[in-house]
């Protein structure tokens, strides 16, 4: 009888504890997963194009030569995986955003990069500063996304074409974000 009773009360603890952890908010994790692409984009502009590195087998061929290829450094693999350890400590500059007009809600870069100029301030009225909490929110789920997507965020980053990359990761990867195209089917 006491067995029966144990085997119950693990069971009801098991539902209570799975439906407690509950749904990511889509808000926070939408907002992180653009911060990442602005972020990394970003870094990635400020690389010297000219500059290379090279990749491939570092093994002799038989015939004495070396297999290998120069590629560019900015979005080469070594260097995505450098920028990815380091992309959330930037998230302190981001805080919650409220359209005034739809008051839709997401979280935006408040802080203007140290090369940009100083009429790019945003106008503040805005945006929603709750203390250092929310900034940690944003950097955890930044953290997050990161160690979930780390392999999908390099391979979409070090293609060539950079047209779609916030709508490839964001709406069609970690489904996150609501996806514009599947939005404006529904209108």
């Amino acid at each position: 009888m006491t067995a029966w009773v144990i085997q119950m009360m693990v069971m009801v603890l098991s539902v209570f504890t799975g439906s407690s952890q509950g749904k990511r908010d889509k808000v926070l994790y939408c907002s992180a997963c653009k911060a990442i692409v602005d972020e990394l984009n970003h870094s990635i502009s400020q690389v010297d194009p000219k500059k290379t590195i090279n990749v491939g087998s570092f093994r002799l061929n038989p015939d004495g030569t070396m297999k290998d290829k120069k590629v560019p450094f900015a979005r080469s693999e070594t260097h995505l995986s450098e920028l990815l350890d380091g992309v959330c400590n930037s998230m302190s500059d981001y805080a919650l955003y409220v359209d005034p007009i739809t008051q839709h809600k997401q979280y935006r870069r408040f802080a203007p990069r140290s090369s940009a100029s100083t009429d790019d301030f945003p106008d503040f009225k805005n945006f929603q500063f709750d203390g250092p909490e929310a900034s940690n929110d944003i950097k955890f789920a930044c953290e997050t996304l990161v160690e979930e997507l780390e392999e999908e965020i390099i391979s979409v980053l070090s293609r060539d074409r950079q047209e779609n990359v916030h709508e490839e990761l964001c709406s069609r990867v970690s489904d996150y974000c609501e996806d514009s195209s599947r939005a404006n089917e529904e209108l």
